[in-house]
């Protein structure tokens, strides 16, 4: 296996920069997701990694070696791609034996591989059909066993999950993982589903119009955002976002806000948002319920402030609440946040339960 290390690493389309100066370190055996919306770079910073795509600027090195001019064949790493890529005219076993075969590796060492695979996968039963004879998440774990055998230093994953119903995708996240165990492999995922990140990742890295917008462990992302746009992008339901000014005259919450006194936005969580009576003296504010979605367990309801602002908030499932509701908010102030003028977060004390959160 092997380290990474992206020193400002830029690639552009024409005048189009596509990636802006990416600068990056990837730990042997880590599994880092690339995390973002459509459109920020994250594809395209994979496929240069992968030496699919030439860079214009910057460097890229692999265990320590310098990989911009070495031909992908010789970077020693195995891409999922989003559509497979199988060979529909051969056999599963032959699809995982190619590459091998082209490396003139021993039918010995070949057939070790493939069983090895085969096993760790569970497509012992499947090795003589074709990819059309297969399922979505079948032809997925081939995709990932035809990786499995060629043994690289660094496994690439280009959102392999998308063609995946709900199902499959949780089933195929909960054997990747077991897969990192097993290998204790080097492994870059690339996603716009921040579930899969979370839940996969040691590391994440958050991208945002060709730029690193924060880089972290998952619960460290969520807790604390670097910026409006992380604490947006991350966390279902999305954090909510208000203008300081319609919190600071409150006098319930004058001075708890004070460690923010230079913040232009405040977010907070639907979590951190306890739903209370209308007349509730603990409330800081009033709203009135506009939806409720039932999901069981949990219902996210959605509100409308008294000044104009719409919030989100989450509550158990047994709590009696709908459409038209007049209801008090109480905030839990420990894990409000602030945003300067430019977007970027204000430092202030965690409580003491956001770090215990961060220390798991």
């Amino acid at each position: 296996m092997a380290d990474l290390s992206l020193r400002g690493l830029r690639k552009s389309y024409g005048s189009v920069d596509v990636l802006k100066g990416i600068d990056l370190e990837i730990a042997d055996r880590e599994f880092v997701c690339f995390l973002g919306p459509s459109g920020c770079g994250k594809s395209t910073l994979l496929r240069c990694i992968a030496g699919l795509e030439a860079v214009q600027g910057g460097e890229l090195l692999i265990g320590g070696e310098r990989m911009n001019e070495v031909a992908p064949a010789e970077r020693d790493l195995a891409m999922v791609f989003q559509n497979y890529a199988l060979y529909p005219h051969m056999t599963v076993r032959k699809n995982l034996s190619f590459g091998l075969s082209l490396r003139r590796f021993s039918k010995a060492e070949i057939a070790g591989r493939i069983d090895e695979a085969a096993r760790m996968l569970q497509l012992d039963a499947l090795l003589e059909r074709k990819p059309k004879q297969l399922s979505g998440g079948q032809r997925q774990r081939v995709a990932i066993g035809r990786a499995i055998v060629r043994n690289p230093r660094v496994f690439l994953f280009d959102e392999p999950m998308s063609n995946l119903d709900a199902a499959l995708r949780e089933n195929t996240r909960m054997e990747l993982a077991r897969l990192h165990q097993q290998l204790q492999a080097t492994m870059i995922y690339v996603t716009h589903d921040q579930v899969e990140a979370m839940t996969l990742a040691d590391k994440v890295v958050v991208l945002n119009q060709g730029r690193v917008a924060q880089v972290g462990r998952p619960l460290e992302l969520y807790h604390r955002p670097a910026d409006l746009f992380v604490a947006g992008f991350i966390g279902t339901p999305r954090m909510n976002f208000l203008p300081a000014e319609a919190l600071a005259g409150l006098p319930l919450l004058a001075a708890d806000l004070a460690p923010l006194v230079a913040a232009v936005t405040l977010g907070l969580r639907p979590e951190h948002i306890r739903l209370l009576g209308a007349e509730d003296r603990a409330a800081h504010l009033r709203a009135q319920v506009r939806a409720v979605e039932r999901l069981g367990a949990q219902s996210i309801v959605h509100v409308s402030l008294q000044q104009g602002q719409n919030l989100t908030v989450c509550v158990d499932g047994s709590q009696r609440v709908q459409c038209g509701d007049a209801v008090g908010l109480r905030f839990e102030l420990d894990h409000l946040h602030g945003f300067d003028a430019d977007g970027r977060a204000l430092t202030r004390r965690l409580s003491a339960a956001l770090q215990q959160a961060l220390a798991q």
